[in-house]
């Protein structure tokens, strides 16, 4: 999600990642406000390289995402989360530095009311998504798949799943076992990078995930799988149900689900009814 915060008169542009729940800020956008530089890309260049020459995991956890710019159009740029930034802070000298950790602070205090008030934090979601020109059926799918993602990864962690990589290895067995595809094939596919695969899902995509994880979830509480090995099984089970909804979807419209349609034609994502249903 696009947003706009101000630190001292000097906007920043940050999103907020819903489902890991944690900002992301434009490097650029904080190099220029803690070092006053009048080329802040060019400081941030030498300073990344400098970094990668010491072994700083900083830049190795740096992402990019798509932000927009001053000509209203958007490219990929260098973004931190919260982390992240506050290793960066450490890495620029600032005079500025202690009045940007408690800016940063404050921006964790706001999202922190939105958790307590979980309708604000939906409210703006859904502002987001109708700013960025995403169909109304395609964001009431998107808003349900964020809640069931949620039910699913803390299921996980009850399980004893902390790592990110074991989440990131479940994930990618599930998504195997509906769509056929590993989540680097179907963003392949879909011609992303960094982007958000679900973001980029048509309705019928989403739809066909959020079953996968919501059956991988009914099915990890019944069983209560006591280690990894177990609990890859079960999201092949539950990814496999989901699969199998695929295939009859497929057979009964004739139309293939897994699409390689993404947000750049956000109308494409809502999957409109075919030939055959119309002249029915």
């Amino acid at each position: 999600m696009g947003n706009i915060k101000v630190f001292e008169d000097k906007k920043i542009r940050t999103q907020w990642d819903a489902e890991n729940e944690d900002w992301y800020f434009s490097v650029v956008d904080i190099v220029g406000v803690l070092t006053e530089s009048p080329n802040p890309r060019k400081y941030w260049s030498v300073l990344k390289t400098r970094l990668k020459a010491e072994g700083s995991e900083l830049t190795t956890n740096c992402s990019q995402l798509k932000l927009q710019s001053a000509d209203g159009k958007y490219y990929m740029q260098d973004v931190l989360n919260t982390k992240g930034v506050l290793r960066l802070i450490q890495s620029i000298p600032s005079p500025k530095a202690e009045p940007f950790k408690m800016w940063l602070a404050q921006v964790g205090s706001d999202r922190l009311d939105e958790i307590a008030d979980p309708q604000k934090a939906m409210d703006r979601a859904i502002a987001t998504y109708r700013e960025k020109g995403y169909p109304e059926e395609w964001i009431s799918q998107r808003m349900m798949t964020i809640q069931t993602r949620k039910d699913l990864t803390a299921e996980w962690q009850n399980k004893g799943i902390t790592q990110e990589k074991e989440y990131a290895i479940l994930t990618n067995e599930m998504t195997k076992a509906w769509s056929g595809l590993t989540i680097a094939e179907y963003k392949n596919l879909k011609g992303l990078k960094k982007e958000n695969l679900r973001d980029n899902m048509t309705n019928i995509e989403l739809v066909l995930n959020m079953l996968a994880e919501v059956t991988t979830t009914a099915l990890s509480k019944q069983e209560n799988p006591q280690t990894f090995e177990e609990n890859q099984k079960i999201a092949r089970r539950g990814g496999k149900f989901a699969g199998d909804t695929r295939e009859r979807y497929e057979q009964e419209l004739g139309q293939k689900v897994v699409s390689p349609v993404n947000a750049n034609n956000k109308k494409l994502l809502e999957v409109k009814k075919t030939n055959n249903d119309e002249d029915k």
